[in-house]
């Protein structure tokens, strides 16, 4: 079975070429191409520093986008830890900018792997929230933050991820906590 960021990487690019490059994303401004040009230039971040590295066609981009470099293509946990989230992440923003999209069910591994990214990543991420916080996903319980009276945050697996990376408009999460720190804590502008 192919991992989670190699699946969320082909139905990314899947979608990108359905929809087109002038479509709107959730990162504020991007369109699909700006969106699968930061992934082709994230991964490869020497094209960046000669334009005319990176593909004029949209086509040739989503394909570039679709392939891993080398050195991913070959390091599985790598490609792992670099990319689950992030092709996770993008492809919601590409889902969830359009009218008619639908949440999703995800593959009771897939929520694994992200609730393992959540104990890496929502550590660093959960640094913006200045007070203690929790996340809960049905039994699964993680403390980003320690400290008395924190507020929890309480999902799926996959609406969490979103939240803590800064899509916190779209998620479908709930909070408990303190009134004035759930307050606070909802005004934080989280991701990188």
């Amino acid at each position: 079975m192919t991992t989670l960021a190699r699946r969320e990487r082909a139905a990314l690019c899947d979608l990108a070429l359905v929809l087109g490059p002038d479509v709107p994303t959730l990162c504020d401004g991007w369109t699909a191409r700006d969106l699968v040009r930061h992934l082709v230039v994230r991964e490869r971040p020497w094209l960046h520093l000669h334009t005319e590295g990176v593909p004029g066609s949209y086509d040739e981009l989503v394909a570039m986008a679709r392939t891993a470099p080398h050195v991913l293509g070959l390091v599985s946990a790598l490609d792992r830890t670099m990319n689950t989230v992030e092709f996770f992440v993008h492809h919601e923003d590409l889902r969830r900018a359009q009218p008619d999209w639908e949440p999703r069910a995800l593959l009771p591994e897939d929520e694994v792997e992200l609730w393992k990214s959540l104990g890496t990543l929502g550590r660093v991420l959960a640094l913006k929230a200045k007070g203690p916080l929790v996340v809960r996903a049905g039994s699964h319980v993680l403390t980003l933050r320690r400290g008395e009276d924190p507020v929890t945050i309480t999902g799926p697996v996959g609406e969490l991820v979103l939240f803590l990376f800064g899509r916190t408009a779209i998620g479908e999460v709930s909070f408990d906590g303190p009134p004035d720190a759930v307050a606070r804590l909802q005004r934080v502008s989280f991701g990188f």
